[in-house]
């Protein structure tokens, strides 16, 4: 079994204080933590082990159990009956090899680390010796005061990166680390003061539990028949499953012969097939939470019994497929009777009328009867119940989720909606409801959010056009809408795409009068000091379009860079222009005297309307090209593209030609391209097209600049 690893709770029986350490366990498995390790430093291996079985019996395999060193104590527990699934060694403890061996392949064997060495060692070992790595301490703890020095986030981040196991996070963990260690690798966090101190450790444990959760694809298994025609049973539910945040897996229970207008046959593949579907996929896989649905005998029943009391998942939402929505009937009697025993594994039941009355062996007259029968049906399985009004008469198709051990009634009201596509809708509501819950939604939030996304589908079903029966409802009809179908590129996609797309612009630049005298040193004077003229006044703007560009970046990264880029072409490259143009005086009014050429107009038009309009997106897009193709141009002329004569340190314009060959403009460059690309990569299509205009509108204006000398008298 693929062990789940995410919340790891490690006693401390002073910390648990008069409540004691098994009392504590047992809340915070109550609450969500799924392995325990037993530290006593102090105690006897007797000890121990009366600890051990205490523990067993109080997890009942909702958790794993191990212990901290005491492999010798592991080993007369298991003798005497306890389930302990493992240990936990130290550098210094009993050797893993040892343990593997005495405990057999399926235990979890854990091995703390923190340095390149430990690592070293694991890499030594055979594969499968050991599990996981305990990694840490994360920050100082009281509860270790010799342990090494604290490797912070970052820290635990590199040593993920190095590491040939999964990386358990240890020592100092608090709630608010949860989001920034599972993004720095981890695949669980172990917790010691957090829980064992806690007030209220099954609080704590779910508030750990869902900030997990939340920062998490959830995978979600669906156990129930198949539908070919694609509207009910796994099919839907995979979908559900996809549309409301979750990757979806299937073991399937039942093949049917069914269409929108009926079920016309039922097969039914060995149970012991599925147990080997099942099998295969906790073997491999954390199942976040199951779905079950369609289950048509009652040795399937018995056999998906068995795997949920061997693999205990977190969430388990059971969907009593009886009667389809074209009111046959799915489920023969044995497999009703065997069913009850599974609701009393469930968190969530959802019936509808029908299969409530045959729950709760009685006919159910109206909607206040239902919700007595739903209050019956949860005392008696110790699951919420969310009772379905769909099949009642009239406008209104409420909806109320009642759990009798936790006092809750939710009332969930809502106007009927008027379609005949609700082919699958129980299917497609359960599989929501256990794909929120593993996001780390609170039942009465889960049935809330899945009661929205379903009626959103429902009223876009009949835009399928699918049979002619009940049709299905649309999973997708808000992702689509809301998305599109349009593929997101990538940065590096749009990079691509986008130099392509200037690709006939760059070949007229190159073919230019005044490029190609200026690479072999034949252009004259005049129409370079005109270029420089222009540029110079093209500069001066082009800084503050720049400026507007850093009061407008989202981050304080894009706002250093387009502000240093401003600075850069007023210091650097004016002082470069003033150089030839006024080099007695440096850069001055007059410095700017020239009258400005119809191709710097209408590109200064260009940028600024594009500044002020306050788009940043298609700002930065628009201010690329002046980076990127002169850094394309400089860059091949230094490296032989038009001959070898830009090489030459004697060429009569050798100063500008390194400025644009400069390694750290063309650094710069290589920033503003990540800069603009990642925004485009990240925007919707409308924006995306925006930018991609702006860009290939400047590339043009670069171009005209360019040609822009070769039209003087003189160019060559």
């Amino acid at each position: 079994m693929s062990a789940d690893l995410s919340l790891y709770l490690v006693t401390d029986a002073a910390m648990c204080g008069p409540r004691g350490v098994v009392d504590t366990v047992r809340q915070a498995v109550d609450g969500g933590v799924r392995i325990v390790q037993l530290r006593e430093k102090h105690a006897s291996d007797g000890e121990v082990v009366e600890q051990l079985l205490a523990l067993s019996a109080a997890i009942d395999g909702r958790a794993l159990l191990v212990v901290n060193d005491r492999l010798d104590a592991a080993l007369e527990a298991r003798r005497r009956g306890a389930r302990v699934d493992g240990v936990h060694l130290g550098q210094g403890d009993a050797s893993v090899l040892r343990a593997r061996q005495e405990l057999g392949p399926d235990a979890l064997i854990g091995l703390t680390a923190n340095a390149p060495e430990h690592l070293a060692a694991v890499r030594a070992l055979p594969v499968g010796t050991v599990d996981y790595l305990g990694v840490g301490v994360i920050r100082p703890t009281p509860t270790k005061p010799d342990h090494p020095p604290a490797l912070g986030i970052e820290g635990f981040r590199e040593f993920v990166g190095e590491s040939p196991l999964p990386c358990v996070a240890i020592g100092g963990v608090g709630i608010d680390d949860t989001e920034p260690l599972r993004a720095a690798g981890a695949v669980g966090i172990a917790v010691v003061s957090a829980l064992c101190a806690a007030d209220d450790p099954a609080a704590a444990a779910r508030d750990f539990r869902r900030r997990w959760q939340m920062a998490s694809v959830p995978r979600v298994l669906t156990i129930a028949g198949s539908d070919p025609s694609g509207g009910a049973g796994i099919q839907a539910d995979l979908k559900s499953i996809a549309a409301n945040g979750g990757y979806g897996m299937a073991a399937i229970a039942a093949l049917t012969v069914q269409n929108t207008r009926g079920v016309s046959a039922i097969h039914v593949p060995p149970a012991a097939f599925l147990r080997q579907q099942l099998d295969a996929l906790s073997d491999d896989i954390v199942v976040d939470a199951v779905k079950i649905g369609m289950l048509a005998d009652a040795e399937v029943v018995r056999t998906v019994i068995g795997w949920l009391d061997a693999v205990h998942p977190p969430i388990v939402v059971v969907d009593p497929v009886m009667v389809a929505t074209s009111g046959d009937r799915l489920l023969d009697t044995a497999a009703e009777s065997a069913l009850r025993a599974l609701l009393e594994r469930a968190d969530v039941v959802t019936p509808n009328l029908a299969e409530l009355a045959v729950l709760v062996g009685r006919n159910i007259a109206d909607w206040s009867d239902a919700l007595a029968a739903a209050e019956e049906l949860s005392a008696q399985v110790g699951a919420a119940v969310l009772v379905k009004g769909g099949h009642l008469e009239g406008a209104d198709a409420p909806d109320a989720l009642i759990d009798a051990a936790a006092g809750i009634r939710q009332d969930y009201p809502g106007a009927r909606i008027d379609t005949a596509n609700t082919h699958g809708t129980g299917c497609s509501l359960s599989s929501a409801i256990a794909t929120l819950l593993a996001r780390g939604q609170d039942p009465v939030q889960a049935v809330s959010a899945a009661r929205a996304w379903l009626r959103e589908s429902l009223r876009a079903g009949g835009a399928l056009d699918v049979g002619r029966g009940h049709g299905p409802i649309h999973h997708f009809a808000g992702l689509w809408t809301r998305g599109g179908l349009t593929t997101r590129p990538t940065a590096a996609e749009v990079a691509a795409e986008w130099w392509d797309d200037i690709r006939e612009t760059r070949d007229e630049i190159d073919a230019l009068p005044f490029i190609r005298a200026l690479a072999d040193g034949t252009l004259r004077p005049e129409p370079f000091v005109f270029y420089l003229a222009q540029d110079a006044l093209y500069l001066r703007e082009y800084a503050r379009v720049l400026a507007e560009a850093a009061r407008l970046a989202p981050t304080a990264a894009e706002q250093a860079f387009w502000a240093q880029s401003a600075h850069g072409s007023i210091v650097g490259e004016l002082e470069l222009h003033a150089s030839w143009l006024t080099p007695a005086r440096g850069v001055t009014a007059a410095t700017f005297a020239a009258e400005p050429a119809p191709a710097t107009v209408a590109y200064l038009d260009h940028l600024r309307a594009t500044a002020f309009d306050g788009r940043y997106p298609e700002l930065i897009a628009a201010i690329l090209p002046c980076f990127w193709l002169y850094t394309d141009l400089g860059e091949r002329l230094r490296d032989g593209a038009f001959g070898a004569l830009p090489q030459d340190p004697g060429h009569p314009y050798a100063s500008w030609l390194a400025t644009y060959a400069d390694p750290a403009f063309a650094e710069a460059t290589a920033q503003a391209i990540d800069y603009v690309t990642a925004a485009a990569a990240g925007a919707d299509d409308e924006t995306r097209a925006r930018m991609r205009r702006a860009f290939v509108l400047s590339s043009r204006h670069e171009r005209a600049f360019f040609a822009a000398p070769g039209s003087t008298r003189d160019a060559t």
